[in-house]
Protein backbone atom coordinates (compact mmCIF):
# COMPACT_ATOMS: atom_id res chain seq x y z
CA UNK A 1 0.00 0.00 0.00
CA UNK A 2 2.84 2.47 0.99
CA UNK A 3 4.62 1.30 -2.03
CA UNK A 4 1.63 2.16 -4.49
CA UNK A 5 1.37 5.59 -2.26
CA UNK A 6 4.60 6.52 -3.25
CA UNK A 7 4.39 5.69 -6.92
CA UNK A 8 1.10 7.96 -7.58
CA UNK A 9 3.27 10.68 -5.86
CA UNK A 10 5.84 10.60 -8.03
CA UNK A 11 3.94 10.39 -11.57
CA UNK A 12 2.11 13.54 -10.33
CA UNK A 13 5.56 15.29 -9.26
CA UNK A 14 6.63 14.26 -12.84
CA UNK A 15 3.52 15.40 -14.60
CA UNK A 16 3.61 18.81 -12.92
CA UNK A 17 7.50 19.13 -14.38
CA UNK A 18 6.25 18.42 -17.83
CA UNK A 19 3.34 20.92 -17.85
CA UNK A 20 6.29 23.98 -16.51
CA UNK A 21 8.41 22.98 -18.93
CA UNK A 22 5.97 22.90 -21.74
CA UNK A 23 4.72 26.46 -20.54
CA UNK A 24 8.43 27.47 -21.00
CA UNK A 25 8.31 26.32 -24.55
CA UNK A 26 5.15 28.89 -25.10
CA UNK A 27 6.49 31.87 -27.37
CA UNK A 28 3.83 34.64 -27.10
CA UNK A 29 3.82 36.59 -30.75
CA UNK A 30 4.14 40.16 -30.54
CA UNK A 31 1.21 42.10 -31.39
CA UNK A 32 1.87 44.12 -34.81
CA UNK A 33 0.75 47.75 -34.59
CA UNK A 34 -1.91 48.51 -36.71
CA UNK A 35 -0.43 52.05 -36.79
CA UNK A 36 0.85 53.01 -40.29
CA UNK A 37 4.08 55.03 -40.68
CA UNK A 38 3.68 58.28 -42.62
CA UNK A 39 5.76 57.87 -46.15
CA UNK A 40 8.26 60.42 -44.39
CA UNK A 41 9.47 58.14 -41.90
CA UNK A 42 10.43 55.59 -44.70
CA UNK A 43 13.28 55.83 -47.30
CA UNK A 44 11.90 56.56 -50.62
CA UNK A 45 12.83 53.34 -52.08
CA UNK A 46 10.58 51.57 -49.90
CA UNK A 47 7.50 53.64 -50.73
CA UNK A 48 4.48 52.75 -52.94
CA UNK A 49 3.29 55.09 -55.57
CA UNK A 50 0.22 55.92 -57.34
CA UNK A 51 -1.93 55.96 -54.13
CA UNK A 52 -5.94 55.76 -54.80
CA UNK A 53 -5.98 58.20 -57.61
CA UNK A 54 -3.57 60.83 -55.75
CA UNK A 55 -0.70 61.85 -57.59
CA UNK A 56 2.03 59.55 -57.80
CA UNK A 57 4.99 59.60 -55.72
CA UNK A 58 8.62 58.54 -56.87
CA UNK A 59 11.58 59.38 -55.74
CA UNK A 60 13.22 62.64 -56.13
CA UNK A 61 16.71 60.96 -58.10
CA UNK A 62 14.04 59.74 -60.88
CA UNK A 63 13.63 63.23 -62.46
CA UNK A 64 15.92 63.04 -65.10
CA UNK A 65 15.57 66.07 -67.32
CA UNK A 66 13.45 63.86 -69.62
CA UNK A 67 11.21 64.15 -66.87
CA UNK A 68 10.85 67.87 -67.09
CA UNK A 69 10.34 67.39 -71.04
CA UNK A 70 6.37 65.38 -70.46
CA UNK A 71 3.46 67.55 -70.42
CA UNK A 72 3.07 69.70 -67.08
CA UNK A 73 -0.29 67.79 -66.34
CA UNK A 74 1.67 64.98 -65.90
CA UNK A 75 4.02 66.28 -63.65
CA UNK A 76 4.05 64.21 -60.38
CA UNK A 77 5.01 65.23 -56.87
CA UNK A 78 8.27 63.45 -55.80
CA UNK A 79 9.05 62.13 -52.02
CA UNK A 80 12.33 63.07 -50.73
CA UNK A 81 14.93 60.45 -50.96
CA UNK A 82 15.65 60.77 -47.12
CA UNK A 83 13.91 61.02 -43.80
CA UNK A 84 12.85 64.31 -41.93
CA UNK A 85 15.83 63.76 -39.42
CA UNK A 86 18.59 63.11 -41.58
CA UNK A 87 19.80 66.44 -42.48
CA UNK A 88 20.06 67.35 -38.80
CA UNK A 89 22.21 69.44 -37.48
CA UNK A 90 22.54 71.75 -40.26
CA UNK A 91 18.68 71.68 -41.06
CA UNK A 92 16.33 70.21 -38.56
CA UNK A 93 13.59 67.70 -38.65
CA UNK A 94 10.34 70.24 -37.90
CA UNK A 95 11.47 72.95 -40.99
CA UNK A 96 12.47 69.80 -42.83
CA UNK A 97 8.94 68.29 -42.57
CA UNK A 98 7.35 72.05 -42.80
CA UNK A 99 9.08 73.04 -45.38
CA UNK A 100 8.62 69.84 -47.72
CA UNK A 101 5.16 68.58 -46.71
CA UNK A 102 3.12 72.31 -47.00
CA UNK A 103 5.54 74.31 -49.01
CA UNK A 104 6.57 72.28 -51.51
CA UNK A 105 3.43 70.68 -51.75
CA UNK A 106 1.34 73.54 -52.08
CA UNK A 107 3.48 74.62 -54.98
CA UNK A 108 2.65 71.92 -56.83
CA UNK A 109 -1.05 71.80 -56.06
CA UNK A 110 -1.47 75.22 -57.02
CA UNK A 111 0.26 75.14 -59.95
CA UNK A 112 -1.32 71.73 -61.27
CA UNK A 113 -4.20 73.88 -60.34
CA UNK A 114 -3.49 77.13 -62.30
CA UNK A 115 -2.44 75.20 -65.68
CA UNK A 116 -5.54 72.90 -65.79
CA UNK A 117 -8.07 73.05 -68.36
CA UNK A 118 -5.23 75.77 -70.20
CA UNK A 119 -2.74 75.57 -73.16
CA UNK A 120 -0.04 75.22 -70.48
CA UNK A 121 -1.46 71.78 -69.28
CA UNK A 122 -0.23 70.07 -72.37
CA UNK A 123 3.36 71.97 -72.17
CA UNK A 124 6.41 70.58 -70.70
CA UNK A 125 7.40 72.94 -67.75
CA UNK A 126 10.88 73.82 -69.29
CA UNK A 127 8.48 75.65 -72.50
CA UNK A 128 6.67 77.20 -70.13
CA UNK A 129 9.58 78.41 -68.18
CA UNK A 130 10.62 80.38 -71.70
CA UNK A 131 7.60 81.75 -72.25
CA UNK A 132 7.06 82.85 -68.44
CA UNK A 133 6.41 86.60 -69.22
CA UNK A 134 3.34 85.84 -71.32
CA UNK A 135 1.87 83.15 -68.40
CA UNK A 136 -0.29 83.88 -65.14
CA UNK A 137 1.57 85.09 -62.01
CA UNK A 138 0.49 81.61 -60.38
CA UNK A 139 1.80 79.55 -62.99
CA UNK A 140 5.11 81.48 -62.68
CA UNK A 141 5.42 81.57 -58.53
CA UNK A 142 3.87 77.98 -58.13
CA UNK A 143 5.84 76.34 -61.24
CA UNK A 144 8.90 77.87 -60.28
CA UNK A 145 8.36 77.02 -56.59
CA UNK A 146 7.59 73.48 -57.23
CA UNK A 147 10.62 72.50 -59.82
CA UNK A 148 12.92 74.97 -57.63
CA UNK A 149 12.49 72.39 -54.53
CA UNK A 150 12.90 69.38 -56.57
CA UNK A 151 16.69 70.20 -57.18
CA UNK A 152 16.72 72.04 -53.46
CA UNK A 153 15.65 68.42 -52.35
CA UNK A 154 17.58 66.66 -54.63
CA UNK A 155 20.90 68.96 -54.02
CA UNK A 156 20.87 67.67 -50.04
CA UNK A 157 22.18 64.45 -48.66
CA UNK A 158 23.08 62.78 -44.66
CA UNK A 159 26.03 62.05 -46.18
CA UNK A 160 26.82 65.10 -48.24
CA UNK A 161 29.82 67.73 -47.97
CA UNK A 162 33.11 68.41 -49.34
CA UNK A 163 33.95 68.98 -53.11
CA UNK A 164 33.16 67.88 -56.68
CA UNK A 165 35.40 66.07 -58.62
CA UNK A 166 36.12 65.38 -62.27
CA UNK A 167 35.46 67.62 -64.86
CA UNK A 168 33.13 69.63 -62.76
CA UNK A 169 35.88 70.54 -60.52
CA UNK A 170 37.79 70.96 -63.10
CA UNK A 171 35.30 73.81 -64.24
CA UNK A 172 34.67 75.35 -60.97
CA UNK A 173 38.39 76.10 -61.14
CA UNK A 174 38.45 77.06 -64.36
CA UNK A 175 35.50 79.97 -64.32
CA UNK A 176 36.51 80.72 -60.24
CA UNK A 177 39.74 80.17 -59.51
CA UNK A 178 39.47 77.61 -57.04
CA UNK A 179 36.47 75.04 -54.77
CA UNK A 180 37.02 78.32 -51.85
CA UNK A 181 36.57 81.16 -54.18
CA UNK A 182 33.17 79.76 -55.63
CA UNK A 183 32.07 79.17 -52.26
CA UNK A 184 32.47 82.73 -51.31
CA UNK A 185 30.85 83.62 -54.79
CA UNK A 186 27.76 81.70 -54.00
CA UNK A 187 27.54 82.74 -50.67
CA UNK A 188 28.40 86.32 -51.56
CA UNK A 189 25.22 85.90 -53.90
CA UNK A 190 22.35 83.85 -51.32
CA UNK A 191 23.45 86.21 -48.81
CA UNK A 192 23.04 89.58 -51.04
CA UNK A 193 19.33 88.63 -52.51
CA UNK A 194 17.26 90.93 -50.60
CA UNK A 195 13.97 89.33 -49.67
CA UNK A 196 13.15 85.98 -50.51
CA UNK A 197 14.78 84.13 -53.39
CA UNK A 198 17.62 81.70 -54.57
CA UNK A 199 21.18 81.60 -55.44
CA UNK A 200 22.21 79.32 -58.02
CA UNK A 201 25.17 77.40 -60.27
CA UNK A 202 23.75 77.12 -63.61
CA UNK A 203 25.47 75.78 -66.95
CA UNK A 204 24.95 78.25 -69.87
CA UNK A 205 24.11 75.40 -72.66
CA UNK A 206 25.89 77.98 -75.74
CA UNK A 207 29.63 77.66 -74.33
CA UNK A 208 29.28 75.31 -71.06
CA UNK A 209 30.30 77.92 -68.25
CA UNK A 210 29.58 78.04 -65.27
CA UNK A 211 28.15 80.94 -63.72
CA UNK A 212 26.76 81.75 -60.59
CA UNK A 213 23.19 84.17 -60.09
CA UNK A 214 20.35 85.06 -58.03
CA UNK A 215 17.06 84.99 -58.48
CA UNK A 216 14.01 86.70 -56.66
CA UNK A 217 10.85 84.65 -55.08
CA UNK A 218 10.60 81.58 -57.05
CA UNK A 219 12.13 82.93 -60.35
CA UNK A 220 15.41 80.77 -61.82
CA UNK A 221 17.86 80.58 -64.39
CA UNK A 222 15.44 78.70 -66.79
CA UNK A 223 12.95 81.23 -67.06
CA UNK A 224 12.47 83.54 -70.02
CA UNK A 225 12.78 87.09 -67.58
CA UNK A 226 16.28 86.30 -65.98
CA UNK A 227 19.18 88.27 -66.31
CA UNK A 228 21.47 85.56 -67.78
CA UNK A 229 19.85 82.28 -68.51
CA UNK A 230 20.86 78.58 -67.83
CA UNK A 231 20.39 75.13 -66.69
CA UNK A 232 20.68 75.03 -62.93
CA UNK A 233 22.57 72.35 -61.46
CA UNK A 234 22.57 73.61 -57.62
CA UNK A 235 20.25 75.70 -56.16
CA UNK A 236 20.05 77.09 -52.38
CA UNK A 237 16.56 78.66 -51.01
CA UNK A 238 17.14 81.23 -49.23
CA UNK A 239 13.22 82.16 -48.51
CA UNK A 240 12.84 82.52 -44.53
CA UNK A 241 10.63 79.40 -44.39
CA UNK A 242 13.91 77.18 -45.39
CA UNK A 243 15.85 78.36 -41.87
CA UNK A 244 14.22 80.16 -40.01
CA UNK A 245 12.93 77.55 -37.01
CA UNK A 246 16.66 76.85 -36.04
CA UNK A 247 18.69 79.89 -37.17
CA UNK A 248 16.00 83.19 -36.98
CA UNK A 249 17.60 85.84 -38.91
CA UNK A 250 21.01 84.33 -39.55
CA UNK A 251 21.02 83.32 -42.94
CA UNK A 252 24.63 83.49 -43.17
CA UNK A 253 24.96 80.52 -40.71
CA UNK A 254 22.38 78.36 -42.61
CA UNK A 255 24.11 79.21 -45.94
CA UNK A 256 27.62 77.99 -44.02
CA UNK A 257 25.75 74.87 -42.77
CA UNK A 258 24.45 74.32 -46.89
CA UNK A 259 27.54 72.69 -47.54
CA UNK A 260 28.04 70.16 -45.32
CA UNK A 261 25.12 68.45 -46.93
CA UNK A 262 25.37 69.34 -50.40
CA UNK A 263 25.08 66.13 -52.68
CA UNK A 264 28.00 66.71 -55.14
CA UNK A 265 27.32 63.06 -56.84
CA UNK A 266 23.95 64.60 -58.11
CA UNK A 267 24.95 67.70 -58.87
CA UNK A 268 27.60 66.33 -60.93
CA UNK A 269 25.02 64.23 -62.77
CA UNK A 270 22.72 67.12 -63.46
CA UNK A 271 26.20 68.71 -64.84
CA UNK A 272 26.78 65.22 -66.94
CA UNK A 273 22.97 65.95 -68.62
CA UNK A 274 23.73 69.84 -70.00
CA UNK A 275 24.03 69.50 -73.72
CA UNK A 276 26.54 71.86 -74.90
CA UNK A 277 25.54 73.68 -78.08
CA UNK A 278 29.13 74.44 -80.02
Amino acid sequence: MKHRILIIFLVAIAASFSNFSNAQDVKVKPVKSKTTPKPADKPASDLKTDVQGKPQIVPVTDLKISTWSAPAGELTFPELPYKYDQLEPVIDQLTVEIHYDRHHRAYYDNFKKAIAKSEFESMSILDIFTKIASAPVAIRNNGGGFYNHVLYWENLSAKGGGEPTGELADLIKKHFGGFNEFVEKFNDAAKSRFGSGWAWLSVDPSNGELFISSTANQDNPLMGTSERKGIPILALDVWEHAYYLKYQNKRADYISGFWKIVNWPVVEKRFKQVKINK
